[in-house]
């Protein structure tokens, strides 16, 4: 291989968005058109059950999203909810493990199943020719599943395996650490069982879950395929015809408003990194400033072009991942910063982070910065829904907000519409340093005397691993 031919092929990036007249102009977005072809039904039908049927017929396949509201505040609820949720496809009246595999595979599809302190979800897929049988499984494990004994006390051993293995990633802590700072003893806080909890589930508590929660009023289902909208509601409405119940699905109490304050120390004795973890409260995206809200939190972190990506890993070097994100529950939206860095410098990088923070608000992002997140919103959402499984999450987690396809075929409209003055003003409301509250976990010996020279920061209890 010549020399110019291998200087050709191996390129640096920077090497290659340059000119001889300069850096490669971002392309413009071009004109957003409406997605007129996606057409909907968003109905509720007799059994309270909220149905959003969407055609998108690029592909002859189906995606189907169930979520189910799944509260409870009884000590045992995480475990005995974590097991149904493993076992709940394990067999029903009319059906083994084994035939509701094979049933699936048959019509090309597969159905999985998730649970979280706000909900049980249900995920499944196949051809589009197969949805009467996809329907058929979904019911059947809805209304009748069996949770045998052998197979709850099989499923439960490999949760108590997992369990115990997840309980060791510093993720995990960091994470336990943070809701347990900011939100005590709420129901929201127990992602993760105890695994001598789930030691305790019978199948008889597993049964008696599914019988009280497994409810149709008040969930959601969403499919997203290759069908005729009004078609496919009539065929969910006659496949859950058996589905009923007068109550109401269990909804997760309200998370308390949260306050900034003293960032917790919590220790992890021998750790050689340290996980940082933000919060603050944000908007729901029923507000019409969310937008706003949006760019702005892509111009501090939620991209790789981002301020704290620029400074903190590109310029510092401190970190190999550094990253802020929404998260919303119920009505409450919240903004999180999470970075994982080296003891030694993770009080130079919470500096770094704080000092961003006060950065966005005060020196607002520029006409330049908030086209470019602009772009990379609009993109980003229109790459996020191109395929029918992206599509169907999408809408999945909207319609807990009571949201649907509308807003989000609206949605690249209310981003163009932002001004750079309401991108500005969301950055001084929502992202001032003294919004922020948090966690560090890690090495206290090594962290708390540089932590403590930053002030804002309390020492907490050894964190569990």
């Amino acid at each position: 291989m010549s020399a110019v031919t291998n200087r050709l092929i191996h390129r640096t990036a920077e090497e290659i968005g340059r000119t001889t007249g300069g850096p490669r102009p971002v392309p413009q977005l071009g004109e957003q058109r409406a997605a007129a072809d996606l057409s909907s039904v968003d109905t509720t039908l007799g059994n309270g059950l909220r149905v959003l049927a969407v055609r998108k017929a690029n592909v002859p396949l189906v995606e189907l999203r169930v979520r189910i509201p799944f509260a409870g505040a009884d000590q045992l609820h995480s475990a005995t909810a974590e097991v149904l949720a493993e076992t709940i496809l394990t067999g029903t009246a009319r059906r083994d493990r084994v035939e509701i595999d094979t049933e699936l595979a048959l019509i090309g599809g597969e159905m999985n199943t998730s649970v979280d302190p706000e909900r049980l979800s249900v995920n499944g897929n196949a051809l589009a020719s197969g949805l009467p049988t996809l329907l058929d499984v979904l019911a059947d494990v809805l209304i009748s599943a069996s949770y045998v004994d052998n197979e709850v006390g099989r499923e439960s051993a490999r949760l108590v395996e997992r369990l115990a293995v997840s309980r060791t990633q510093p993720r995990v802590i960091a994470r336990e650490a943070l809701l347990k700072h900011v939100y005590g003893e709420h129901p929201v806080t127990r992602e993760m069982p105890e695994a001598e909890d789930v030691a305790k589930v019978t199948p008889e508590a597993v049964r008696a879950l599914h019988a009280r929660a497994v409810l149709p009023r008040g969930s959601v289902l969403v499919i997203v395929g290759d069908f005729a909208p009004e078609a496919a509601v009539a065929d969910i409405e006659k496949a859950l015809r058996g589905w009923q119940s007068d109550a109401e699905a269990a909804v997760l109490p309200e998370l308390p408003a949260l306050s900034g304050g003293d960032v917790l120390l919590v220790p992890r004795g021998g750790a050689v990194q340290a996980q940082i973890r933000l919060i603050a409260q944000a908007l729901p995206r029923t507000d019409p400033r969310y937008a706003a809200l949006q760019l702005a939190n892509l111009a501090y972190g939620g991209y790789f072009s981002s301020r704290l990506v620029e400074n903190i890993r590109e310029d510092k070097g401190y970190t190999y991942s550094a990253h802020s994100g929404f998260e919303f529950t119920g009505a409450t939206a919240t903004v999180g910063v999470d970075a994982d860095t080296a003891n030694e410098v993770t009080a130079a990088a919470v500096l770094e982070t704080f000092y961003e923070l006060g950065r966005l608000a005060l020196v607002p992002p520029s006409a330049e910065e908030v086209e470019s997140v602009r772009q990379y919103a609009v993109g980003s959402l229109l790459t996020s829904t191109a395929s029918q499984a992206g599509l169907a999450s999408q809408l999945s987690a909207l319609a807990v907000s009571g949201l649907g396809a509308q807003w989000l075929a609206e949605h690249p409209a209310r981003l163009a519409a932002v001004t750079g003055d309401e991108v500005a003003q969301a950055a001084l409301d929502f992202f001032a340093p003294t919004r922020f509250t948090g966690v560090v976990v890690g090495d206290a010996e090594s962290l708390a005397p540089r932590l403590a020279a930053l002030g804002g920061f309390t020492v907490g209890e050894p964190a569990e691993s």
